[in-house]
């Protein structure tokens, strides 16, 4: 952001001045801190927390797989969040401008931007569906409880039909021959009431107007939430962030009271140790902890970059990383307690009845609520929360493309008319995410799921972390951080930065490659076809990085190719914190009076000895004393 000179010359020079402000006018920042850290904690626990991580913990092992979990997520999981708060923060730029630090990365960005827009139109229509039930709930017998509904099946048992000797007797007979045939009320509501499944992907049937309109609700939530950027969402997040966490422990002291539950908690928790060499368990934690942080989602760096320059990123990324991960653990008792109540009532075993993704929170979780006296109440707070743990994600990617388009386009006319660039976003996504509600539109959301926004964010996480290691170089980037922070990252990050996080992306790559299976959604296979345009969105984001490397390298000065790459990978000339009167050092401005005063100081530079900041660390070289010369001046 370019200010005048004749502003910055004044607010270095005049001592005690109120220049010496520590906000942009320009861009806006958080009302505090704690917005920062409530919409970061909204951003990083979302639906995937709820309806993912539990599902992979029973699966992988139980209690033993908290054990990789939390080693990824400290050698992997919180250098990468810390890395990108800095980021942001450092140059008070969206997810397009912090790639000044070496312009050809800039596809980087951009690949950001896409992954964003398909992770923000997918997402949205999940908080539809929440939507929809949440209203659907407001009634006195929930409407998945019985099997006497019009689209219910002769294959149709609930856990509720037919009084109890019927039902002992149900039990061993039905339950024994036809486990496979059972379907619950809750199953029959969500495929053939609420989706009205097609026998086909490429089948979109009609749209289904109920969730239509609950997504445009969604939409206009979101909307009006971003109206004002994060000077709204900032006061919205008080509640969207705490909310979800009132919900959960309500949840949870219903769940550990009923009968059976301590059977699901420990079929939740217990470990199994042999799975611990299992190389399919490391991965699944890795990657976890990868899509649950957002890392390369573009989100942190947009959050960060309204923080205060000189902020404590480095504190915020430990609470933000280690608050997602316990709030993960969490969830995990409050679905089991309920799915053990369940398994116990149909007196099967807790794997029948434990499920993942949209199947527990629309057809596992909801049939088990069903067993509830005032189950319509349980109901109602079970599908808020997880609007509401939706919306806290989805405040995040949509504010990630707002200020990367704003940013990019850097005028003041654009800046005044935010609001509209916000409701025009709003407005293509609601549009995008119609096919999503037709009779087809789960297939396609699970697709996005898939493959939208996978594989393509470890390759951008990967290529951010070599550019700004290697490239940009990491004494620098240190350098940057002491700047702002005061002191250098802990030498335990500088490691991972540099080998072990880049190293275990790596990994996650090479481990998401080999396991790859096409997908399938309960029975149903996926054409070829559609496996092919889940392959084309995945590389969507990814082709950005060499297609804009290779334009930024054609548009460089040099006569060979090797000072064109130089010239691509140097920072440019605005690279830095973003107020003048952050810009010390090696960014301090060159015009005469600055580098007059500099000839006067030097001098004192020999019986100074070694200043506080020289001294911090020997590596510091002129960045340290010409900016401790610039505090004393």
């Amino acid at each position: 952001i370019d200010t005048s000179h004749g502003i910055s010359l004044q607010n270095g020079a005049v001592p005690g001045e109120r220049g010496k402000q520590d906000k942009s006018v320009k861009r806006g920042n958080w009302g505090n801190q704690i917005e920062f850290v409530l919409t970061s904690v909204g951003y990083a626990v979302g639906l995937g927390n709820v309806w993912r991580f539990p599902y992979l913990c029973y699966r992988n092992g139980g209690g033993a797989f908290m054990f990789p979990y939390f080693i990824m997520l400290v050698f992997c999981g919180i250098p990468l969040f810390f890395m990108e708060l800095s980021f942001g923060q450092f140059a008070s730029q969206g997810c397009l401008g912090v790639w000044r630090v070496s312009p050809m990365f800039k596809g980087v960005g951009y690949g950001m931007m896409v992954v964003s827009t398909y992770i923000g139109i997918y997402y949205n229509v999940v908080i539809c569906i929440a939507f929809y039930y949440f209203f659907v709930s407001m009634t006195r017998v929930l409407p998945w409880t019985y099997c006497s509904n019009p689209w219910n099946t002769p294959d149709c048992v609930g856990v509720l039909d037919g009084n109890l000797s019927s039902r002992a007797a149900l039990n061993l007979t039905q339950l024994l021959n036809t486990t496979q045939k059972r379907t619950s009320p809750s199953e029959e509501y969500w495929r053939r009431y609420v989706l009205n499944l097609s026998d086909d992907i490429g089948n979109l049937g009609e749209v289904r107007l109920p969730l239509l309109g609950c997504l445009g609700v969604s939409w206009v939530v979101v909307f009006l939430c971003l109206i004002k950027g994060v000077k709204s969402s900032g006061k919205v997040v008080y509640f969207t962030a705490t909310f979800p966490y009132v919900v959960l422990t309500i949840l949870f002291v219903r769940g550990i009271t009923l009968e059976g539950a301590i059977t699901g908690i420990m079929y939740y928790l217990t470990p199994q140790w042999d799975k611990i060499l299992n190389a399919k368990v490391w991965g699944d934690a890795a990657s976890q902890i990868f899509y649950s942080l957002g890392c390369a989602w573009g989100g942190l760096i947009t959050m960060a970059s309204y923080n205060k320059f000189n902020n404590n990123c480095y504190r915020d990324s430990i609470i933000i990383s280690i608050t997602n991960c316990a709030t993960s653990v969490y969830a995990g008792f409050v679905i089991f307690s309920i799915l053990g109540f369940m398994a116990n009532h149909l007196g099967v075993d807790v794997s029948k009845v434990a499920d993942h993704g949209p199947g527990l929170a629309f057809v596992a979780y909801p049939e088990a609520l069903t067993l509830l006296p005032i189950s319509p109440l349980w109901s109602i707070l079970f599908f808020f929360m997880l609007i509401l743990l939706g919306l806290g994600t989805q405040f995040c990617l949509l504010e990630t493309l707002v200020t990367a388009i704003v940013d990019e386009v850097g005028n003041e006319w654009i800046i005044r008319k935010k609001t509209f660039v916000t409701l025009g976003v709003a407005v293509a996504g609601f549009l995008l995410g119609v096919p999503l509600t037709t009779q087809a539109g789960i297939y396609w959301l699970l697709l996005m799921d898939n493959y939208a926004a996978s594989f393509s964010l470890v390759v951008i996480s990967c290529i951010m972390c070599v550019a700004i290691m290697y490239i940009y170089g990491h004494r620098n980037y240190f350098k940057d951080i002491e700047m702002m922070l005061g002191f250098p990252p802990p030498l335990f990050f500088q490691i991972c930065w540099r080998f072990i996080s880049p190293a275990i992306i790596f990994f996650i790559l090479v481990f998401t490659v080999i396991q790859y299976r096409p997908i399938s959604y309960n029975e149903y296979v996926y054409p070829t076809w559609a496996i092919s345009i889940g392959f084309l969105m995945a590389l969507s984001s990814v082709i950005c990085i060499p297609i804009y490397a290779i334009y930024k390298v054609c548009r460089s000065e040099g006569d060979t190719l090797l000072e064109r790459l130089k010239n691509a990978t140097k920072a440019s000339k605005d690279w830095g914190p973003a107020l003048p009167e952050h810009r010390s050092g090696r960014y301090a401005p060159a015009f005469s009076p600055s580098t007059e005063s500099h000839l006067e100081v030097q001098p004192l530079q020999p019986e100074k000895g070694q200043s506080e900041a020289a001294a911090a660390s020997p590596v510091q070289g002129s960045n340290g004393s010409a900016h401790s010369q610039d505090s004393r001046l």
